[in-house]
């Protein structure tokens, strides 16, 4: 996950931008992985502290960005519903993550001193 609540260092925050409209950041990544974590976008939209119309909203939006669907759903009902990532859904995420570490990895020497510069002048 990205930003633990008080953390307050530094970092690099990450979006890849498709189209005007579609994009992956840190968000709808967080979302992806809690997905994958709970087994529900309900669930998930709730640890992140939003509606579930909102995370549903993000999840079709990440589902028409790709080639295929990256969360699949099922209606609750005896069984109970559900959600889980697809293997696209898996690979856009790993993929993703890979590359916000290789950006702060690649970009930490510059966090670093922007950080410093910023101490020393205000």
């Amino acid at each position: 996950m990205t930003d633990a609540p008080g953390d307050t260092a530094p970092r690099l925050r990450l979006r890849v931008v498709f189209t005007p409209g579609g994009m992956l950041g840190p968000g709808k990544a967080d979302l992806l992985a809690l997905i994958d974590e709970t087994g529900s976008i309900s669930g998930a939209g709730r640890r992140m502290g939003m509606s579930y119309k909102r995370a549903w909203t993000l999840v079709e939006t990440l589902n028409t960005l790709f080639s295929g669907p990256l969360v699949e759903s099922s209606r609750g009902g005896d069984g109970g519903g559900g959600a889980r990532l697809t293997e696209t859904g898996r690979e856009v995420l790993a993929r993703y993550r890979a590359l916000e570490r290789r950006a702060a990895d690649a970009g930490a020497e510059d966090v670093a001193a922007l950080e410093a510069l910023r101490r020393r002048n205000g």
